[in-house]
């Protein structure tokens, strides 16, 4: 064979060099399209591990990710493993060749994986796969944020670096890709935990034992709670507007089995007769002029939870058919839509209006009451709690000045004497707007009656008449008022309330005397 013929035909040994790099170019190029169409590592991964199967003969192949939160390292994708073998690829820093590989930031190579002990087979592969294991490192920005491992068939001198400086150039496409999706993984571990956290709160801030009140009337509103929480019966809740009957509905929800389903609410007062229907059962896609997309309803998205209708005695007579058929069955029909859905719903009502004169009147259907009435709970109004009153102002007190960063604490005996006697028609709604308007108004760290709204300062006990007096009469109440305050600040130590006072003991001593003041209990 003359030497021109013999240079048409390499050696095998760079044949087989020249297959491979050949085999590289057409797999990078396929990668670099995946990563063309789209970035997210979830549509590009196992179509890239794949494509490196087949192109460089590989038995399995991995992409793992280390996440920072849990310190675990999970794999992503895979080729080869079931998805079981692959749930079993769990690592930690450290662990394993994976685990190494990604505290070190530093390829790893297994010449013979049966014949190693840093090997760990997490995954489980068969006991006949003697294979030769390549792991390296992918890095964002100087950071390991995970590793692309390959195993192909165990080949007596093989030269393995080949494997390592290709998975080493694949990891470094797919950086972008890999940083995509640890942060939207992260995103989505937080938005869990604070899901998480809210829950949390919203169960102890909503259970019976912190609805403020200790008065006998709210202890039988709170057994109540008790005995209905752990059911799935229907629960009307009555109750003058501002007693507190969605807070009632919220414990009774936080504290059932449905506490980690959704609550859902809906003012039935607050939503027009047209749409209310849509906002209950939801519509289908051109269902109605401006129906554009299809809508879930209040009862769907309540699926599995409680939903709570409020003010119920203003729901149209022809919801209250469908409603009904809810209560009974179990399913409706969106607005516009054929198809029944079925929903396992708690339903919650509430109304400050009286249902039975509504039956009798017409214009409430007696069915549909006697199935809301399975359990109703009477919210008392805080004229007949006036226990709570002063517990309730202390508390709104303490939430508003923490709110508004001020410094108030207390309230004098006189500002005391007028919330006890005032009869409170708005009941705790009322109550509570009052104490922040007494928080604003403030300037030290007493609430003074004037700090209060002109219908307290100017009602009596439940008749609202105006206070006879002259002005001697209301200046020497209001100097009664400061000379207990001192006192109480003083623990009845005359000489302190007097320094506290700008006055001397002996003029202080005087008034005390005058106003029959006895600081003894103040001590």
């Amino acid at each position: 064979m003359s030497p021109k013929e013999k240079a048409e035909f390499p050696p095998p040994s760079e044949g087989l060099l020249g297959d491979r790099h050949l085999r590289e170019i057409d797999l990078l190029g396929e990668i670099s399209r995946l990563l063309d169409r789209s970035l997210d590592l979830r549509e590009v991964a196992e179509p890239m591990l794949e494509a490196l199967s087949l192109q460089m003969g590989l038995k399995y192949a991995t992409l793992t990710l280390f996440y920072r939160q849990t310190g675990d390292i999970l794999i992503e994708a895979s080729h080869g493993l079931s998805e079981k073998q692959a749930k079993r690829g769990r690592y930690r820093l450290g662990e394993g060749v994976t685990g190494q590989v990604v505290l070190s930031g530093q390829p790893i190579v297994i010449e013979r994986t049966s014949q190693s002990p840093l090997f760990l087979n997490k995954t489980r592969r068969g006991k006949r796969d003697d294979t030769s294991f390549i792991c390296v490192p992918i890095k964002v920005e100087q950071e390991v944020a995970g590793a692309l491992s390959a195993d192909r068939p165990f080949m007596e001198g093989a030269d393995l670096q080949q494997d390592v400086r290709l998975l080493t150039i694949i990891a470094s496409m797919i950086v972008q890709a890999v940083k995509l999706r640890r942060a939207l993984q992260e995103g989505q571990e937080r938005l869990a935990e604070e899901n998480a956290r809210l829950k949390a709160e919203l169960k102890e801030r909503f259970r019976p034992a912190n609805i403020v009140g200790n008065s006998r009337e709210m202890q039988g509103v709170y057994d109540q709670i008790a005995h209905v929480s752990k059911s799935s019966a229907s629960i009307l809740i009555e109750g003058e507007t501002g007693t507190g009957k969605e807070l009632v509905a919220h414990a009774i929800h936080y504290n059932s089995s449905r506490s980690e389903k959704p609550f859902i609410k809906a003012h039935c007062a607050a939503l027009p007769e047209s749409i209310i229907e849509s906002e209950l059962f939801g519509h289908e896609r051109g269902a109605f002029t401006g129906a554009t997309t299809e809508r879930k309803g209040r009862f769907e998205l309540a699926h599995g939870g409680s939903l709570l209708l409020d003010e119920i005695g203003d729901i149209p007579p022809s919801i209250q058919i469908k409603l009904l058929r809810v209560l009974q069955e179990r399913e409706f029909e969106r607005v516009g839509g054929t198809r029944t859905i079925k929903v396992d719903v708690r339903l919650i009502t509430a109304t400050n209006k009286n249902l039975r004169e509504l039956v009798q009147q017409g214009k409430f259907r007696e069915d549909l009451y006697y199935r809301l009435h399975v359990f109703p709970i009477y919210v008392p109004p805080l004229r007949k709690r006036k226990a709570d009153v002063v517990l309730l102002a202390d508390h709104f007190l303490q939430k508003y000045a923490q709110e508004n960063g001020k410094d108030v604490r207390r309230f004098s005996s006189a500002a005391i004497d007028m919330l006890m006697s005032y009869h409170w028609p708005g009941n705790v709604r009322e109550l509570e707007n009052c104490m922040e308007r007494a928080v604003l108004m403030a300037e030290g760290n007493v609430v003074h009656p004037y700090h209060l709204p002109p219908t307290l300062q100017t009602a009596e006990t439940g008749g609202g008449k105006v206070s006879a007096g002259d002005l001697k009469s209301l200046v020497g109440a209001f100097e009664r008022d400061l000379i207990r305050d001192a006192l109480k600040s003083s623990r009845g130590n005359v000489a302190a309330a007097a320094r506290a006072l700008g006055t001397t003991p002996r003029i202080l001593g005087y008034k005390i005397q005058s106003y029959q003041i006895d600081p003894r209990p103040y001590g």
